[in-house]
């Protein structure tokens, strides 16, 4: 490792995450990226392009993450995703609420902030009203209810909850060994299904799937081998530098937000440092405005009528309190905690699924009500 300082090192982690940021935001936005566009394109169209697209991402995450392992690199328990308790009833309730919410509010996290880039003006109030929602199940009224609810529903393992450590301990093969063939067998099968078909190879397909899912894969190797300090001088604890959890961290967005009101609210309290998800929130709808900017469709949109802010407040709410809940977004949980396999994170996207489609298929159904509605009067 280079011979920099602690403060030195940290910022070249905050400034590498800014770009990867930047560069997610951007590709994001080129590629019309979105896990509720891809459960949507599904359930209404029958069109499987975009959670192809997914599907390359989440295959290079995993292939990528599990690549790290293999080298000796980063160990799997060093993340939130990785620890040996399955929080399974978090992960499935926190999941759904999470899933309903970014129907009702057009979007997820990281599709919201690439529509703030773009000139989206209803992002900002779904950001705020989400970001404090986040908060308030974080340390707030609704982190109390969570704690002493689904909190409580979960399951002891005996080592990491990841696939390739439960192998690992059950078959008593080497880490590294286990780590390869997993990555290789879960994630390089969702990259073959994804370009099986001429829909899955089309330029907007491989310039997502392969950008953002690279991203992920950037983020872990940035924060897990450049930001890992195995005795932080102050703490004389391991340590990893711009984390706000001080654990190998990745990218996600929901508590970051809770975390970005509180550092500007308190920013005076020099205790309240900047860390990496932060900064996250930064990059991404700087990407997307550079992109509008460069291909002139930044486009100015506010909220369309009363039933459609109701929708949003409520959308954003329940995002909050699910993102936290189910510790990660459709990005933390349905990327970059699905690129270690851990079963919390599992059991996260498959909550995320049972709370969207159900939520897409209501308001389809609403929409054909108005209608006739409107034809019988």
């Amino acid at each position: 490792m280079m011979d920099l300082s602690i403060a030195a090192r940290t910022e070249i982690v905050l400034s590498a995450v800014l770009l990867i940021s930047v560069l997610f935001g951007a590709i994001g936005r080129a590629s019309h990226f979105c896990t509720l566009g891809a459960l949507g394109d599904w359930v209404h169209l029958g069109d499987l392009a975009r959670l192809r697209m997914w599907a390359l991402a989440a295959g290079l995450g995993i292939l990528g993450f599990h690549g790290l392992v293999a080298s000796g690199r980063v160990q799997p328990d060093w993340t939130i995703y990785g620890n040996s308790i399955w929080l399974w009833g978090s992960a499935l309730a926190g999941g759904a609420v999470f899933g309903a919410g970014m129907v009702l509010s057009s979007g997820c996290p990281s599709k919201t902030l690439i529509r703030l880039g773009g000139g989206n003006l209803k992002s900002v109030v779904v950001l705020l009203v989400m970001g404090l929602t986040a908060w308030m199940t974080m340390r707030g009224l609704t982190a109390v209810w969570r704690v002493a609810s689904v909190d409580r529903l979960a399951l002891e393992l005996p080592v990491s909850q990841t696939l390739s450590e439960l192998l690992v301990w059950q078959t008593g093969l080497s880490r590294q060994t286990l780590s390869a063939a997993v990555g290789v067998v879960t994630g390089g099968g969702l990259m073959v299904w994804a370009v099986a078909t001429p829909e899955g190879r089309t330029r907007e397909v491989l310039l997502g799937g392969l950008g953002i899912g690279a991203l992920v894969v950037f983020v872990w190797a940035v924060t897990g081998v450049f930001g890992h300090v195995a005795e932080h001088p102050e703490t004389l604890q391991e340590d990893f530098l711009g984390s706000a959890n001080h654990r190998m961290e990745g990218l996600s967005l929901v508590s970051p937000l809770a975390l970005g009101l509180e550092w500007l609210i308190f920013y005076s309290d020099h205790s309240r440092t900047l860390s990496l998800g932060v900064v996250a929130l930064i990059g991404i709808p700087v990407g997307a405005g550079l992109h509008a900017i460069f291909t002139r469709s930044l486009c100015w949109e506010g909220f369309h009528d009363v039933p459609d802010l109701r929708r949003h407040l409520i959308g954003a709410a329940l995002m909050g309190v699910g993102g936290v809940t189910a510790m990660g977004c459709s990005i933390g949980q349905g990327l970059t905690g699905l690129s270690t396999l851990g079963l919390t994170s599992l059991t996260a996207v498959f909550g995320i699924v049972i709370g969207a489609v159900p939520t897409l298929r209501y308001l389809a159904w609403r929409v054909e009500q108005d209608a006739l509605a409107l034809e019988s009067h």
